[in-house]
């Protein structure tokens, strides 16, 4: 084994070599040429031997080196992580077919015509450019400014760019006013396209906005200051981290990226969320019946049953005991009855309208009655399941059936004509992707791609929130009960859900006469039994407007409507003891819901009690409270039962 060269001498001891080329010779001394006195040289003082050689000065010291190291291999380890989740979602997504075209909801038209409309008017589009220009020229005019030392203006009310950071940093100020100053541009010129179509014009600001919100800065690591501080902090784990929560969202999807909106390992359904004491009293193939426990000595005679939307669990309607309706209702001394429906497979594929009239709203009524031992009860119907018993209410009504003695409405639209930014989701283009999608499943829509859909609804909120916080911040999803519901989505019969599309969204059949159910074609205007609305102010699914119009379809019954603050859920899952938001009464139904908000009178917090106070009028006197366990149908299991435990 050869010798290791020795190592070098110690530099102190070795000659300082002359300035120059090693290897340049040295030139030829003139002949008789004398040699140049030499001043006396100064003695240089030499160190004791013992004494260091003064240190070679580096760019990093050693803890910055190890720091600079570590970032690196984190940085790397982020890549390896990220790379093989996408090399295995690819795989995993290898043998199925593609599950929907390049252009689902038929963007390229919509696009091809307001950019069309924006050519023949050439003067419009010169204008827009000016203005843009202009908009440029006050940018770098105050970024001017505040390089000069004046102080930064105030940033604007988004809270993607909430954190100090963007605003302190002069870079990161700049990037995010152009980019906010661009967005609100190019929306607001498609906006200001006049002669296309409403819908057209409709679906290409829809889609817009779409894109100008995932090309925020804050969406990526590089522009984002708050995420390349965390990147800073943790020496590179925060990434590390967010690659991790990545590929375990990718492996959650099969391949297809689930973004985790909520610690779902903190919550199981019956143990911290669904947790109000009751029994199942009825179970057939399409619902459970839950019989909710009196938490009061008397109830009125007339009980409360109550059909959540099928698109969703019920629980929604009992979260925490904190914010519990069923716990709340049943505390004001009503029994209450809950339809929890089930979890439809492949076998409910062929199940519609008539199916869950039927088999749905019809038996459960006949059991809730049988269970509390009257002839008639009140009714609630909370979104989609609103829509089926307003739909049920003109068919009894039809029928002579008198069972049903008032209805609720929570966030309920028959009325489909302003029905918001899904009405963009309903085209015969989409309804087509749609149903092959569904066909490629057996007959049943995945719950993730309803989810899919309301989250773009608000991609800012339900997307890329949790994008930056997952990924870029490298953070766990928050514990948070509602966010756990909102995923926990409920798969879609085939026919139940094109029928619902195409008759509700698509035609408005419910609100022109159209719309034939059990055997009838219903007229709301039929119903005469004494009706409650609720809205919300903000809701994005079924807006305050569209919620009115339906109001006023029920023209033959006494409707009274509520505007409450907040949106689809908080608007209606707003326990009076939180004090939080507030609602509006306003006992006259005028022509349009503007008449009606200019006479209505706000009051402070929840409109649980303001209901409470109608329906106690319309229940009847105090009997004895019913006991679940006491009643002719036998209790099953306890509440919330199994149909709502079964994941999609």
């Amino acid at each position: 084994m050869a010798k290791p060269p020795p190592p070098p001498a110690d530099p102190a001891a070795k000659p300082r070599r002359k300035a120059g080329r090693p290897t340049s010779p040295k030139p030829p001394r003139p002949q008789g040429a004398r040699k140049a006195p030499q001043e006396p040289q100064a003695k240089v003082a030499v160190p004791p031997a013992d004494t260091p050689p003064p240190e070679t000065p580096t760019a990093f010291g050693a803890d910055q080196a190890q720091l600079l190291e570590t970032l690196s291999m984190n940085l790397a380890k982020a890549a390896i992580l990220a790379q093989g989740a996408i090399a295995e979602a690819a795989l995993a997504q290898a043998d199925r077919p593609a599950a929907l075209s390049p252009d689902p909801f038929n963007v390229a038209p919509a696009m091809s015509s307001v950019m069309t409309s924006l050519a023949s008017r050439p003067e419009k589009l010169f204008q827009a450019q000016a203005d843009l220009f202009g908009r440029y020229m006050d940018l770098w005019a105050s970024s001017a400014r505040q390089a000069a030392g004046e102080p930064p203006s105030a940033p604007p009310a988004d809270k993607r760019f909430k954190d100090p950071a963007w605003s302190e940093n002069p870079m990161f100020d700049l990037m995010r006013r152009s980019y906010l100053l661009t967005s609100d541009w190019m929306n607001g010129l498609i906006a200001g396209v006049e002669d296309v179509d409403p819908a057209v014009k409709r679906r290409a600001q829809f889609f817009t906005r779409l894109l100008t919100d995932a090309f925020s800065p804050a969406n990526f690591l590089a522009s984002n200051p708050v995420a390349l501080k965390a990147l800073a902090e943790t020496s590179g784990e925060s990434l590390v981290k967010g690659m991790q929560n990545f590929a375990a969202d990718l492996e959650r999807g099969g391949g297809a990226l689930r973004i985790s909106q909520a610690d779902y390992g903190k919550f199981v359904v019956g143990e911290n969320v669904a947790t109000a004491p009751g029994q199942v009293v009825w179970r057939d193939e399409l619902f459970e019946l839950i019989h909710y426990a009196p938490d009061s000595e008397s109830q009125h005679e007339v009980p409360l049953l109550i059909f959540p939307p099928w698109i969703n669990k019920f629980y929604i309607l009992d979260l925490q005991p904190t914010n519990s309706l069923i716990r709340w209702m049943s505390a004001q001394g009503f029994t209450v009855f809950v339809c929890s429906w089930i979890n439809p497979d492949l076998d409910k594929a062929a199940f519609g309208f008539d199916e869950y009239l039927e088999k749905g709203i019809y038996r459960a009524v006949e059991k809730a009655l049988e269970q509390a031992g009257t002839d008639r009860l009140n009714a609630v119907g909370y979104c989609i399941g609103g829509t089926l018993l307003g739909a049920a209410l003109a068919h009894m009504a039809a029928r002579k059936d008198e069972r049903i003695a008032a209805a609720t409405f929570f966030a309920a639209q028959h009325d489909f004509e302003e029905a918001g930014d899904l009405l963009l989701f309903t085209d015969e283009h989409w309804l087509a992707e749609v149903e092959r999608q569904m066909d490629a499943a057996g007959g049943v829509l995945p719950g993730a791609a309803m989810a899919d859909t309301f989250n773009a609804l608000r991609a800012n909120d339900l997307i890329w929130s949790f994008f930056v916080s997952n990924y870029l911040m490298g953070k766990d999803p928050p514990a948070f009960d509602l966010l756990f519901w909102n995923a926990d989505q409920t798969r879609m019969p085939k026919t139940l859900h094109m029928a619902y599309l195409r008759q509700m969204y698509g035609a408005n059949a419910l609100a022109t006469g159209a719309f034939e159910i059990g055997g009838e074609r219903v007229d709301l205007s039929k119903v005469e039994i004494p009706l409650f609305f609720q809205a919300s102010r903000e809701d994005h699914i079924a807006p305050m407007n569209s919620v009115y119009r339906s109001a006023r379809l029920f023209s033959g019954a006494a409707v009274t409507y509520t505007l409450s603050g907040s949106g689809h859920i908080a608007g209606v899952i707003n326990a009076p003891s939180a004090r939080k938001y507030q609602h509006w009464t306003n006992d006259a139904l005028p022509p349009t819901l503007a008449e009606w908000q200019a006479g209505a009178v706000e009051h402070p917090g929840s409109w649980w009690e303001h209901w409470a106070a109608w329906l106690r009028e319309r229940s009847g006197p105090q009997v004895p409270a019913r006991d679940p366990l006491r009643g002719p149908l036998s209790a099953i299991e306890p509440a919330p039962g199994s149909y709502v435990k079964v994941k999609s």
